[in-house]
């Protein structure tokens, strides 16, 4: 009797121990879930983007071209939507600097806010850390936004109903290159399809005659 007795008495210790680790072990992955941003494909490419900067070329030959200046710089965890931060990167890039202030400006949603103060930090850098003569000199050579952390919270609704509403974050990167944006070839809708009739008389049919 009294060895059966120490034998649970044991088994109820290990087993309130491993509730605790357990519990502790569950507290922990969900405090790295919340913190970590590694779960989506854009934060892992923008992960080193400000590093960038840091990138040590060797010295040029004479009959080389110079060197442009580039800037790379971001803004993380913005109280913003992805998909609405996307248009605006991509209402920008190609212009220049000046254009794309102006244009941001005169727009009057958040994200355009955002943008506009990122693109006047890159600016700085650039002059002051990259020996930038002219801080008109430049334009967008990249803009594009990533997704952030998304908190899951609870929605109440009447009569004990509840529903999942996300609190979303995004990033924001941008890439600042010293000169004139390169000329972009504007194609017509009798170039588009003229490239795709020929796309379909390149084609081969396998194991035909």
């Amino acid at each position: 009797m009294a060895a059966s007795a120490v034998t649970w008495a044991g088994l109820t210790a290990i087993r309130r121990f491993c509730g605790q680790i357990n519990s502790r072990l569950l507290g922990a992955s969900s405090t790295l879930s919340q913190v970590s941003c590694l779960h989506t494909s854009t934060q892992l490419n923008g992960r080193h983007w400000e590093r960038k900067n840091l990138i040590l070329y060797p010295p040029q030959q004479k009959d080389e071209p110079p060197r442009p200046a580039e800037v790379f710089h971001c803004r993380r965890q913005i109280k913003y939507s992805k998909d609405k931060m996307w248009y605006l990167a991509k209402l920008i890039k190609g212009m220049t600097i000046d254009q794309a202030l102006a244009q941001l400006e005169f727009n009057d949603k958040k994200g355009a806010k955002i943008i506009r103060e990122v693109l006047l930090e890159a600016q700085e850098m650039a002059v002051r850390n990259h020996n930038l003569e002219y801080k008109s000199n430049l334009y967008v050579a990249d803009s594009f936004s990533g997704k952030g952390k998304y908190l899951k919270r609870i929605r109440y609704h009447g009569r004990g109903m509840f529903g999942i509403m996300d609190k979303v974050h995004c990033h924001y990167f941008v890439k600042l290159v010293e000169g004139v944006p390169p000329k972009v070839e504007q194609k017509t809708g009798f170039d588009q399809a003229k490239e795709y009739v020929e796309e379909l008389r390149k084609r081969t049919i396998i194991y035909s005659l």
